[in-house]
C-alpha cells in the first residue's frame, strides 16, 4: 500500500523530492526536455495524432457541431468580403 504524505504540515526539506513539491522550476525543465525529446520521434508522434483522431472522429455529435461552426465562421467571412 502506498504511503500518503500531509505536504501541508511538512517542512521545505521535507518537501524535496516529492514530485512538484519539492523543485516546480526544475520539474518543469526536466518535462520540457522530456517532452523534446519524445517529439523528436516523428512516427510516435504521428502515431499518437491518428490515434487521437481517430477517438474524436468516432463522436459523431462533437464532428456534426464543429462542422457546423466551420462552415458558419466561413460564411460570416464570405459575407464580410
Amino acid at each position: 500500500m502506498s504511503e500518503v504524505h500531509d505536504t501541508q504540515n511538512m517542512g521545505e526539506e521535507d518537501k524535496k523530492g516529492r514530485g512538484w513539491h519539492g523543485d516546480p522550476e526544475g520539474h518543469a525543465k526536466a518535462g520540457k526536455v522530456g517532452g523534446e525529446k519524445v517529439a523528436r520521434d516523428r512516427a510516435y508522434m504521428a502515431e499518437i495524432g491518428r490515434r487521437g483522431g481517430t477517438k474524436v472522429a468516432q463522436n459523431r455529435e462533437y464532428m456534426a457541431e464543429i462542422g457546423r461552426k466551420g462552415g458558419l465562421r466561413i460564411k460570416e467571412e464570405e459575407e464580410q468580403g
